[in-house]
């Protein structure tokens, strides 16, 4: 579950590693900018790409959006300069917001884990920002307390302190995994040979190709905000983390 192109991808390997040192492959002003290496998470799995910079040679580049393609571009912001090719760069990841990201994008495989524990149910789609999030589940009818319940269940695994853990496995030894894929359509391309999973310690096995924290008490509290019904046999729940 790796990016397309020439970058060797750092935070798939250390999520919290915000700093490095790297040398530019490609600049062009439609596409943007190709490093060798970064820690720039370029988006996925409902997950928002990062922001940061680039320093070289005593000038700043903004990076404000991040674009699979034959390569992994990074966007600069509008009127910031390109670093030539060749040009040796340090990046930065900027902390708050990622920060903010893996807390949420745990927080929201924990409410996975928990709904699928207690109801079964499958993810059928996603969105976040920092602090907060969605999830839409295929959940037909819900019992009466079942937000005050959810938000409890969640915060109970909060206090348990499970680890979470981000490791590869092949393609065969991922599927053996009972229910891997939580998401209703199996969105894993079929020409993908490695999957990346993430583990909630006794909760939840999945494969995703984001960012987390190390433990779920790191996600901190977190509140069930609303409980909506998105069609029959459809809910949509909502969440958002204490700062």
């Amino acid at each position: 579950m790796s990016a397309p192109g020439r970058t060797h991808r750092l935070e798939l390997v250390d999520s919290t590693l915000r700093e490095w040192d790297a040398t530019v492959l490609a600049a062009d002003p439609e596409l943007g900018i190709v490093l060798d290496t970064s820690a720039f998470y370029p988006g996925g799995g409902g997950q928002p790409p990062d922001h940061g910079v680039l320093l070289w040679g005593g000038v700043q580049t903004r990076i404000v959006d991040v674009r699979r393609g034959d390569d992994l571009y990074l966007v600069p912001a509008e009127g910031d300069p390109l670093p030539p090719v060749g040009t040796a760069v340090r990046g930065a990841i900027e902390d708050d917001r990622r920060t903010a990201l893996m807390r949420t994008h745990s927080g929201l495989h924990l409410l996975s884990g928990v709904v699928f524990r207690d109801f079964g149910a499958l993810v059928t789609g996603s969105n976040m920002d920092p602090l907060s999030g969605r999830l839409d589940f295929a959940l037909d009818e819900i019992p009466a307390g079942f937000k005050e319940a959810i938000e409890a269940s969640c915060n109970t695994e909060v206090e348990a302190d499970r680890a979470i853990q981000a490791y590869e496995l092949s393609r065969d030894e991922a599927f053996a995994i009972p229910d891997v894929i939580r998401t209703a359509t199996n969105l894993l391309p079929p020409g993908i040979e490695i999957v990346r999973i993430v583990d909630i310690a006794g909760l939840d096995v999945q494969a995703d190709g984001g960012t987390h924290v190390a433990s779920t008490r790191q996600v901190g509290q977190m509140r069930v905000l609303k409980v909506e019904s998105k069609g029959k046999g459809f809910r949509r729940i909502r969440i958002s983390l204490e700062g």
